[in-house]
């Protein structure tokens, strides 16, 4: 039996790839391995969404190679891959494959060809892939990511994503069904919803409102989330269906990326600062209680002190739960490499640090709110301390509590008795329900 390593980088998006990988590798007699030592081929899953990102992926392909002996075959996928094509191949000779998100169907055949002495690159786009002939290998865990649409069509001056993804495409409702069937009759209660701007979903017959519909009836499933939506795309439907599909959770992740309309529309992110708003106002209407998290970039081309104030102002008012903060990065070829009035690094990394700042102060009254609150958590893995498991609840909070691990991929109401900033810790809430076993 031949070994497949696979180490993956970057987006959720990433990570169902590399349950793909696992499955195209399976049907041709490879099994999983955690060790590369041991590995016959090992893969490196890539992100290029930030230059660092890449630069990380570089020198642990450098490590890599030292576990390579005669006969393995070392490989790039993802979307670096995609983006550098050849010129991956050309600037590091250890490298044996070269393959985008795209190229995974065929992966059997190129790893039989680099083994005769081949080095290949795949990067063609395939819009009519999804990926059905395919079982991805799930991970063990509790939770499952289900891929719904790959590309995106829309065109963020400041994203290499329709470069690397291609053109956006939607799977057939149906065959999302199914995939979620089989994933629940694996006993995996929680599933998340991927694509790129995955509220956007349309099969040319059904759209995201009818798909978290159809999801949120198959037998065994009792926690729908997704990722992520564009704050244009929930329309009407899609927010009737949140409100009304008791196992969509009441927690989004809404990336912002600025709170200035006017660096938005540098950003051609299609919507200004009144239309967020109105977007958040709609999702809490629909949802009361709903939780949101959200990215933000600082130092875009072009940004005054009075457009971060504005996204100070606007991170405020609403309130969010977390955010994923960012100092803008260049990525070549896209549309704001080329955009003057470039933002000073000393000033951007001040920026950064007044909007974590405010970000964890918000989150931090936020959380202090809840104790003393309950809720139901899904046990998930055991925690750094190994008489504590780790738990989420339906608004995506981390919960610590003394159980056993044989109370994993369980659920609980508990009590929350505290907080550290990020986590809570919480007991079972004796007045309440045990633990339900699924």
């Amino acid at each position: 039996m031949k070994r497949v390593y696979i180490e993956t980088y970057g987006c959720q998006m990433n990570v169902a790839d590399t349950g793909l990988l696992y499955g195209a590798l399976k049907a041709d007699g490879f099994e999983k391995t955690t060790d590369p030592a041991e590995a016959d081929l090992m893969l490196v899953n890539t992100c290029a969404i930030r230059e660092n990102a890449e630069q990380r992926v570089v020198g642990r392909i450098g490590e890599l190679k030292r576990h390579k002996r005669e006969g393995d075959l070392l490989g790039v996928v993802g979307c670096m891959a995609q983006r550098l094509g050849d010129d991956l191949l050309d600037g590091t000779r250890h490298v044996d494959l070269v393959i985008g998100p795209d190229g995974y169907s065929g992966i059997g055949d190129l790893v039989a060809r680099a083994s005769d002495g081949e080095r290949l690159v795949d990067v063609e786009f395939k819009s009519w892939e999804h990926y059905e002939e395919i079982t991805p290998e799930l991970d063990g865990g509790v939770s499952s990511f289900v891929t719904v649409q790959r590309g995106c069509d829309h065109r963020c001056t400041f994203c290499i994503v329709p470069m690397t993804r291609g053109p956006e495409r939607s799977r057939k409702l149906a065959d999302v069904v199914a995939e979620v069937q089989t994933i629940a009759s694996r006993g995996v209660t929680e599933v998340t919803l991927l694509g790129q701007t995955v509220n956007n979903y349309n099969d040319g017959v059904d759209d995201f409102g009818q798909l978290l519909r159809a999801v949120g009836q198959v037998d065994g499933i009792r926690r729908v989330r997704f990722t992520s939506p564009h704050p244009n795309d929930f329309t009407d439907n899609v927010m009737a269906a949140m409100a009304d599909v008791p196992e969509v959770c009441e927690h989004v992740h809404l990336p912002l990326q600025s709170g200035s309309s006017r660096v938005l529309k540098r950003m051609l992110r299609r919507y200004g600062r009144d239309d967020f708003l109105r977007c958040v106002d709609d999702l809490r209407n629909a949802m009361p209680g709903i939780t949101l998290s959200t990215d933000i970039i600082v130092g875009f081309p072009g940004e005054t002190e009075e457009d971060f104030e504005e996204t100070l102002s606007l991170v405020n008012e609403v309130g969010f739960d977390d955010a994923f903060t960012f100092i803008y990065s260049v990525r070549e070829g896209t549309p704001a490499e080329k955009l003057g009035d470039r933002v000073d690094p000393k000033v951007a990394g001040e920026r950064l640090q007044r909007l974590i700042a405010d970000v964890r102060t918000i989150a931090r009254k936020k959380n202090v709110a809840l104790v003393g609150k309950t809720a139901e958590v899904l046990y998930e893995k055991e925690a750094r301390r190994g008489d504590l498991l780790q738990g989420r609840t339906r608004s995506n909070k981390v919960v610590l509590v003394e159980r056993g691990k044989d109370s994993i991929g369980q659920y609980e109401e508990i009590r929350i008795t505290g907080t550290t900033g990020s986590t809570f810790t919480g007991v079972p809430n004796p007045q309440r329900r045990a633990l339900t076993v699924v």
